[in-house]
């Protein structure tokens, strides 16, 4: 448990003092509690003391009623955005939208339920806090403009310089490893934004039982779960050297053989793939004491594409194009969890080192005849130095 100067502080407002004797015992474990006995009293406390990180507030009461509370807190600029829940025995819906019209973040009625209502504190707390975050961040970038500004009036021309590398830097990077982006930027490789047509090795991942997860689970679970498969994954697309097409939610595409070109991107791709599924059986090892029930399934292609920018003045991305990303993706639709399905034009390009079996001709979505699959089961012997490979000579 915090100390107490640590714990949030939480106003109680209700002209009944067994309803705040009720209240006061439920939180006090967790946090710091004061009590107003009036609207009058309430707005005494919060103006003349510290002010409340939340505030409970019952609408009937003599003289001002929680509404008029409420409304005079959301009109001075160092109360606006203090949390109210309403906490009342007025259970209309029209009550209900008033409340939440003049600003309260929530509306719980009376008889109240103790886990819906530490639930909720917990919950708007942290919304709160959040945005108090925002804002000191807001001003921390305003001062860093401020500064930045002073600073271009004697460097405009090399700061200019400087910016327009960092954003094409940026932009790069959200695709490129980083030593991909640095060989761009020196210009070793041509533009990869030019519109350009190579054949890749594509890779699509997806985990599976992630709806049903995020349907069920907290925000804040649902969000550290998805930062350790991202940053698992995504550490071995760096390693390997692959090109990050799509990355968005539990899904992603990788690609290689562009920007750099490479002997064998189907057998990089594999590579990079088997890596993953093992590591992503160590995350499930810690998700499943949790009782999260996730895997993930890949899908390998080789073939042409179309590659380039794509989009529209201001707001242009790196793009794949053909055939061989819509096969990786049907077979990553296919495969199931803990699985790697790769087409037969991959299977010839991995034969020397990857375990494979034939599952047989899928009928594929967009795919006029069925498509052989094959499904990889690691390595039928021992291979070493699984990093990136060197991209080709001049």
């Amino acid at each position: 448990m915090p100390a107490a100067e640590e714990r949030p502080t939480i106003l109680i407002v209700d002209d009944t003092p067994s309803n705040l004797d009720v209240l006061v015992e439920i939180l006090k474990p967790d946090y710091r509690t004061k009590v107003a006995i009036s609207g009058e009293r309430a707005l005494e406390l919060v103006l003349t003391g510290a002010l409340p990180d939340l505030i409970l507030l019952d609408i009937m009461m003599p003289g001002l009623s929680g509404y008029e509370v409420c409304k005079r807190l959301k009109a001075g600029p160092a109360t606006r955005n203090i949390p109210v829940i309403f906490v009342t025995a007025m259970s209309e819906v029209e009550d209900e939208t008033k409340g939440l019209e003049i600003g309260g973040v929530d509306y719980v009625t009376k008889p109240i339920s103790p886990p819906i209502v530490k639930a909720r504190i917990k919950t708007h707390l942290a919304v709160s806090e959040q945005a108090r975050e925002l804002e000191r961040m807001v001003v921390k970038l305003e001062a860093q403009a401020v500064a930045l500004s002073q600073f271009n009036q004697t460097l405009e021309r090399r700061v200019a310089e400087g910016v327009g590398q960092l954003e094409r830097m940026s932009r790069l990077k959200r695709f490129f490893s980083p030593s991909v982006v640095d060989l761009m930027l020196s210009g070793s490789v041509d533009d990869p934004l030019k519109s350009h047509r190579r054949e890749i090795a594509a890779v699509f991942v997806d985990l599976r039982g992630f709806t049903a997860f995020t349907e069920t689970s907290d925000p804040e679970d649902v969000m550290q779960v998805i930062g350790q498969y991202h940053e698992g994954m995504g550490r071995l697309v760096m390693a390997y050297g692959g090109t990050l097409e799509h990355f968005a939610g539990d899904g992603m595409m990788i690609f290689f053989n562009d920007p750099i070109e490479i002997t064998n991107p189907a057998a990089v791709a594999v590579k990079m793939a088997i890596a993953m599924q093992e590591c992503f059986a160590t995350l499930v090892l810690g998700w499943i004491r949790r009782g999260y029930t996730l895997s993930m399934g890949i899908g390998v292609a080789q073939g042409y594409a179309t590659i380039g920018a794509i989009g529209f003045e201001g707001r242009r991305d790196y793009g794949v194009i053909g055939t061989v990303t819509n096969l990786a993706a049907r077979l990553c639709g296919e495969a199931t969890g803990g699985q790697i399905l790769i087409s037969q034009r991959v299977m010839g390009f991995v034969a020397d080192f990857a375990k494979t079996d034939l599952i047989g001709e899928l009928h594929l979505k967009g795919f006029h005849r069925p498509v052989p699959a094959y499904a990889v089961h690691g390595y039928t012997e021992t291979v070493e130095n699984l990093t990136a490979p060197s991209s080709k000579g001049p």
